[in-house]
């Protein structure tokens, strides 16, 4: 996972990366260059000889990575025009060396002087500074004509509206919609788009709209978090050498998650050895399914396994038993709620909730005794989330800070041979005794099930989408969730549970203040059937954690990222407009296949 910082956190690793480590930041703006001119000319198939490229600066480091850029693709044979929003005499530090290096090496031109029929020659670099962003459309961009334009104007540094000049480019056809000018450039921004402010997740109407956005690092907010993520095209996370152990120190809890992530995880699963059988893969129990919404419980147990579990089990009203048995893949085990709780006790993860009636009783007091007894980790997702909203929410009886009723008070609990060791905050210990073979899951003592702290009960992982999870806060005012970061994380440090807020860019919440946002994924996926294809995906993810003692949290992470990765993959395939949510299940073997490739 790789952290999201804020302005303020890489300014602070930029300064430590010099001071500590005694790297010029003016190498940082070097390589910072180098960075982008390397994608530039993936970009253009591997050669920039004879290409024009429009790199548009502003005053501060981001025009000086684009002034030293210019330098580069002109050495390389790209022609070259640079235009400055501004004088060069307005720069200052790294960006005014940069500049100074570009207008003795350049055909420079103030506005005055501009004879807007010259045209380009290869070898060349034409630069021009000025004010007035009305002059660039009009007299300026004719000149260029360019095969790729540079949007090196603001980067992180912008903290405002954009000035009136600036509004006049960004307005503009060459920054609107990309479809529309497919055939004309590629537009590619350095570190942000002019137009998104990095404080921020929200992208104005007046933003640039890049195909392609090179960020330095480690990613910024607006890189990863709708809508303003949106307006990034394709993302690169560009390395210019600042060393990770500054970016680890960066006082961030916000991540975005990545492919290497997955392919950590799926090394334990993706070879099997030749003792291996179903039990040692893990067993997903799936409790879903109702009269009415059969085809939840169908698409939850074949999507679990589908996604390598060794055993799926199938719980479902016995009022849909018939029809859920005759459209589930055979592999799946399907059995009625009433007449198989036993299953409940082998199960390596519990999911309940897909399809499920919220009013069946039975069912209420099932959820209930799972969920507050728990040995596996519980997924609840659809219906079983009913359960978790107030007055009557069963998350008021999760431990919240390790500190069951009794004198003094739980600090910690921890696992001894002689049983469970609960020391309080007056430093006084006591000790539980362990209940059979194991030390929690036969446990049935109220002060075992309920008071031997947060390393009692296994992680509850919660499933919902926005409208579900305004339900679970109280509430129906969607500004409740405006800064849906911070209202996660709160939600899932309150509440002690993993939660997975649906919608754009998923968000993972994490019981210690971390928040992960999943990249992968399209809008192709907002269509029914998708939630019950992710919530089978997480059952059979964690079963196999279980089995193989990988964190839960991180398998959590990886599940989500792999059943975008399938709904990108049916994209390609399908489309957006006639992908189905089965669709997205089967495309999991090209998933597996493609990690299982780059794992040799």
């Amino acid at each position: 996972m790789l952290k999201v910082l804020t302005a303020e956190q890489m300014r602070e690793v930029d300064r430590l990366t010099t001071e500590r480590y005694g790297i010029p930041s003016i190498i940082l703006m070097e390589n910072a260059a180098h960075a982008v001119a390397r994608v530039i000319t993936e970009k253009l198939g591997g050669s920039v000889k004879g290409k024009s490229v429009l790199i548009l600066c502003g005053r501060g480091n981001n025009g000086g990575d684009g002034a030293a850029l210019a330098r580069m693709l002109w050495t390389a044979g790209a022609v070259v025009s640079v235009f400055l929003f501004g004088k060069v005499e307005d720069t200052k530090g790294d960006a005014r060396i940069n500049f100074d290096i570009l207008r003795s090496i350049s055909n420079f031109h103030s506005r005055k002087e501009y004879d807007p029929y010259d045209k380009p020659d290869a070898g060349r670099i034409y630069f021009c500074e000025e004010h007035d962003g009305e002059y660039f459309r009009k007299r300026f961009r004719p000149l260029a004509r360019p095969e790729v334009v540079v949007d090196a104007i603001f980067g992180t540094g912008l903290s405002r509206k954009l000035e009136e000049n600036i509004c006049q480019v960004v307005t503009s056809e060459w920054f609107d919609e990309r479809s529309e000018r497919d055939s004309l450039f590629l537009l590619i921004s350095v570190d942000l788009p002019t137009g998104l402010r990095v404080r921020t997740d929200w992208a104005d109407e007046i933003s640039a709209n890049a195909d392609v956005t090179v960020t330095f690092t480690a990613p910024k907010i607006p890189n990863v978090l709708p809508p303003a993520a949106a307006r990034n095209g394709e993302l690169i996370i560009a390395d210019i050498g600042s060393p990770m152990e500054l970016i680890n120190e960066a006082n961030s809890q916000l991540y975005v998650s990545e492919e290497e992530d997955v392919r950590g995880l799926l090394h334990y699963w993706l070879n099997f050895e030749s003792s291996d059988y179903k039990n040692k893969r893990g067993h997903a129990l799936i409790v879903a399914g109702s009269e009415q919404y059969s085809g939840a419980a169908v698409m939850c147990g074949n999507s679990a396994m589908r996604s390598g579990v060794g055993l799926t089990t199938l719980l479902v009203p016995a009022s849909c038993k018939v029809e859920v048995a005759s459209r589930v893949i055979p592999e799946v085990i399907v059995g009625t709620i009433g007449e198989n709780a036993g299953a409940i006790g082998k199960a390596d993860s519990i999911l309940i909730g897909p399809g499920l009636d919220v009013n069946d009783g039975e069912g209420g007091k099932l959820v209930r005794e799972i969920v507050s007894t728990r040995t596996v980790p519980v997924i609840l997702d659809a219906g079983a989330l009913g359960f978790c909203e107030a007055p009557t929410s069963l998350l008021q009886e999760e431990p919240r800070d390790g500190s069951p009723p009794y004198e003094g008070g739980v600090a910690s609990a921890s696992f001894a041979d002689d049983g469970v060791v609960l020391s309080s905050r007056d430093t006084s210990t006591s000790v539980v005794p362990r209940v059979e073979n194991h030390p929690v899951a036969e446990a049935a003592t109220p002060l075992l099930r309920k008071e031997a702290s947060l390393e009692r009960l296994q992680p509850l992982i919660l499933t919902p989408h926005e409208g579900e999870f305004l339900r679970l806060l109280g509430t129906d005012d969607k500004d409740a969730i405006k800064d849906r970061v911070a209202t996660v994380r709160e939600f899932a440090v309150e509440r002690n549970v993993i939660l997975v807020l649906k919608g754009e860019r998923v968000l993972i919440g994490s019981p210690d203040g971390r928040v992960v946002v999943n990249p992968t994924g399209n809008s192709g996926l907002g269509k029914a059937g998708n939630g019950d294809t992710l919530a089978g995906i997480l059952a059979g993810f964690v079963a196999q954690a279980v089995k193989f003692e990988i964190d839960i949290f991180e398998t959590v992470v990886a599940a989500v990222y792999v059943a975008g990765m399938a709904g990108d993959i049916a994209e390609k395939k399908y489309g957006k407009r006639v992908m189905t949510a089965s669709d997205v299940r089967e495309c999991l073997v090209d998933v597996f296949a493609e990690f299982e490739k780059k794992s040799y």
